[in-house]
């Protein structure tokens, strides 16, 4: 379905003249091809060329195909059903023109656009909101305790939260759930490092906890089978000695760590309360970053793999029970008819896996936050582990609601962020970049570009403060690095080009931003002129055009949320602002010829900035007023 043919599915019917004209072409389409209908695409596609009209519905040749009859013949009939549907002559059309082989071109008469658009207006902006029975929850952020947060969380949390906020936006209930790799050995590795060496946990920070968990890696890493090699090559008494060292050190700090985990399981004290500590030193950093997103995540969204781990067992006990989960040298396994992979959710030695964790997570998303879907937004790479986990779900009955409805389980996977070099983006030290270094740097750019503008005297910002001034800089830096990753396609990888990514001018989020501030200028000069409840008058090509592109807005909305792509929003977005230049250009605001056109322009003007600042906002991203 195109964007055009959503918007009119969703509006209502009875007050939206363009949702009326939709449901005549779905009348007609059936009224005149009776049993031949079905199949067939009734929905109106909007006009490549505005001159002959403002939608097109091509369904007459279809219908002609399939009932033997010449497709203009049934164009005219359908014409006629169009016409009688929508109140004759005197209703919602101009009269509708037969093209070419049989297509149907429409348009919407003057007073009727005009009516739609106050429609739009008053009310929410052409965006259905429904009250669904069931919640939607999105996976997001996904950080690991005591590390830093690199670029892969950027996309985690700017994509994951940009969906929740389009469900959002549609009425949904929605909980965003960051699945903190807080628990096993790891961190246990990570506790035993810092308590052996006395650490002062109350002055930890994240760079130290993170040269802690690295250092706690490195100390366990051990070479069994460089050992074996040089045992079996006859190497020289010092190399084996030398590896035999190593290996010794490591299997005495993996034994520590494991002492560590059953001390942190059974609740030790000490223990229990410096990994609170390692939680709460991550998590500041984390909220910081995600303060400074604009994102809706916070300590609400956590919930970590330790939420997990009393579950874990009952998680396998349920697929042995159900004959789901097999042996297989003396680990468990479920297996898939369609695939020779197995997935396993218990090692020989008992312990469980991370699949066995996002079974227990997926199984308490669906059944305890009721979710009818749920979008995991992760690297793209972790494609086959979620199908597993998807489709043991199902098998299972996990995925099943108490009223029969079957949840959708979505795994959104994202590429990765290249740099200039088309390579995984690094610091020149060839180290990950860790994402608030990012920021601080997006922010650093967009805060010097907002300056080097107000530096001219008749800039709209020239008057401003420093602070405020920086407030719309970070504004600007943090549009550039959202805007630059929603626009795209989240499974392709994507080029970190900051010089592109910051410019006011072109596809970028501070262009949005500047398109949003320069309405808000024209608004403000206009004063007490601007009347909210003007009369909209859409004689002009320019005002017809920015008026049909204004109508899209529900659908788009609509769309970029049923199939998880927040880029159709970006790409119509960009197309309303490229719109209203036109209009502006073409059609004067401010010195309009009568005070009847200049309120009407005004009153456009303003229905557009509403929608630029709510498509914004749907985005996370600031809309100022000037800049």
């Amino acid at each position: 379905m195109d964007a055009v043919s959503g918007i009119l599915l969703v509006m209502n019917v009875v007050n939206n003249p363009l949702a009326r004209l939709e449901d005549a072409a779905l009348t007609a389409v059936h009224t005149v091809g009776e049993t031949h209908a079905e199949g067939v695409d009734a929905s109106l596609k909007p006009s490549a060329k505005p001159q002959f009209g403002d939608f097109q519905l091509n369904a007459a040749m279809a219908l002609g195909k399939k009932s033997g009859r010449p497709p203009r013949e049934v164009a005219a009939l359908l014409v006629d059903e169009l016409v009688a549907a929508t109140g004759g002559m005197d209703g919602l059309l101009e009269a509708p023109e037969i093209a070419g082989p049989g297509f149907i071109n429409i348009r919407l008469r003057p007073d009727a656009l005009a009516e739609a658009l106050d429609w739009m207006d008053h009310g929410e902006l052409g965006v259905e909101t429904h009250v669904r029975p069931h919640a939607v929850t999105v996976d997001v952020c996904g950080v690991n305790v005591a590390k830093q947060m690199h670029v892969g969380h950027l996309r985690a949390t700017v994509i994951g939260d940009t969906v929740a906020r389009l469900f959002e936006r549609l009425g949904r209930t929605v909980h965003r759930q960051n699945h903190l790799g807080d628990w096993g050995l790891p961190i246990a590795m990570t506790l035993h490092s810092l308590l052996s060496r006395q650490a002062d946990l109350e002055a930890l920070d994240l760079d130290t906890l993170n040269t802690a968990y690295r250092d706690a890696q490195l100390e366990a890493k051990g070479d069994a089978r460089g050992l074996e090699a040089a045992r079996t090559n006859h190497c020289g008494p010092h190399r084996i000695a030398e590896l035999e060292s190593q290996q010794s050190s490591a299997m005495a700090a993996q034994e520590a760590a494991r002492s560590a985990l059953v001390a942190l399981q059974a609740g030790d004290r000490e223990m229990v309360a410096a990994w609170k500590r390692l939680i709460e030193v991550t998590m500041d950093e984390v909220y910081r970053a995600m303060s400074l997103l604009n994102t809706r995540i916070d300590s609400s969204s956590e919930r970590g793999e330790s939420s997990f781990r009393d579950s874990l067992g009952e998680v396998v006990d349920a697929f042995v029970r159900s004959g789901l989960a097999v042996e297989d040298d003396e680990a468990l396994v479920v297996r898939f008819e369609d695939r020779e992979r197995p997935m396993l959710i218990r090692k020989r030695d008992g312990g469980f896996l991370y699949a066995t964790t996002d079974l227990a997570a997926l199984r308490y998303r669906v059944q305890d936050l009721d979710s009818d879907e749920v979008v995991y937004v992760v690297d793209a790479r972790q494609r086959d582990h979620f199908r597993d986990v998807f489709d043991a779900c199902r098998m299972i009955g996990w995925a099943d609601l108490p009223d029969g409805t079957r949840a959708e389980l979505v795994h959104l996977g994202f590429g990765t962020v290249l740099g200039p070099d088309k390579k995984p983006l690094k610091t020149r030290s060839g180290s990950n970049f860790k994402l608030m270094d990012l920021l601080e740097i997006s922010i650093e750019r967009g805060t010097a570009a907002v300056k080097a503008r107000a530096a001219d005297p008749n800039a709209p910002t020239h008057t401003l403060s420093n602070d405020e001034l920086e407030r719309i800089g970070r504004a600007v830096g943090i549009a550039a690095i959202k805007y630059a990753d929603l626009s795209g396609d989240p499974g392709r990888d994507y080029l970190f080009d900051l010089d592109r990514m910051i410019a006011f001018e072109g596809d970028t989020g501070p262009y949005l931003q500047y398109a949003h501030a320069r309405i808000s200028s024209i608004l403000s000069k206009a004063g007490d002129q601007f009347d909210p409840e003007a009369a909209l008058v859409t004689e002009h090509p320019g005002e017809r055009s920015l008026a049909l592109m204004l109508l899209r807005y529900g659908g788009t909305i609509a769309e970029a949320a049923a199939h998880l792509e927040p880029s159709r929003l970006c790409r119509y977005l960009y197309a309303l602002a490229t719109e209203f230049n036109a209009f502006y250009a073409a059609c004067p605001v401010l010195k309009a010829e009568t005070e009847t056109l200049r309120a009407s322009r005004l009153r456009l003007a303003s229905i557009t900035r509403r929608v630029i600042a709510d498509g914004l906002e749907c985005l996370g991203i600031d809309a100022p007023d000037r800049m």
